[in-house]
């Protein structure tokens, strides 16, 4: 199941963390079989923040065009954080799905849509009963191409959703320059694979996005 905080405020004072990452490697990737420090040169990335990651990672590696996947913290001052340690509300992170995609395959359009329609934007530090800072929803870009579209995104989801009678969004859309991601342990990657029936909770609004 998942971890619950309860706090609704990003902390003023960071636990310390660790010099090493929790996730040691080699560690391979348990549906795609490639070892999740792998650098695809064709390849594009962006890091999905958006409630419970184990349901949010399955969501995108059945995704075509999607080359991998993995699961991790960002948005904190950390470093190297345990989930324990996040769970706690005391790291500033977020549970985040990184998503490695092939461009020609995959538009970022679609990554964005699967991403604002399987979640509520509107939440702020929370989706459904999982509550805390862990929980909020975000976006971290590399490319500017990535940011633009999800700021124009947004923007059209948010007068969908408010004449659906939802709030307003509440997701921050950063570049990742200046955010580093932390992968998680071992047992929560690809954890729906790992356990078909685990935890999954789904807090989609029903809104779907439209095009432009």
């Amino acid at each position: 199941m998942s971890c619950t905080d309860q706090t609704s405020a990003l902390p003023t004072h960071t636990l310390p963390g660790r010099d090493t990452p929790v996730l040691a490697m080699p560690f391979f990737h348990r549906v795609f079989g490639d070892r999740l420090d792998r650098h695809f040169e064709q390849g594009e990335t962006i890091y999905l923040a958006m409630g419970c990651f184990w349901g949010a990672e399955k969501l995108f590696w059945q995704a075509d065009g999607v080359l991998q996947t993995a699961v991790g913290f960002m948005g904190g001052s950390t470093p190297h954080p345990t989930y324990r340690e996040v769970c706690t509300g005391q790291t500033g992170h977020a549970e985040t799905v990184r998503v490695s995609y092939d461009p020609d395959s995959i538009a970022i359009d679609e990554i964005l849509r699967l991403f604002y329609e399987n979640h509520d934007p509107t939440q702020g530090m929370r989706q459904g009963n999982d509550v805390g800072t862990q929980y909020r929803s975000a976006i971290w870009c590399t490319t500017a191409q990535q940011y633009l579209r999800a700021i124009a995104l947004r923007g059209q989801f948010q007068s969908q959703l408010l004449h659906a009678g939802h709030g307003a969004i509440t997701t921050t859309i950063d570049m990742q320059l200046d955010h580093e991601f932390h992968l998680a342990e071992a047992e929560h990657q690809q954890y729906l694979d790992a356990n078909p029936n685990g935890y999954c909770p789904v807090h989609a609004t029903g809104v779907c996005l439209s095009g432009d």
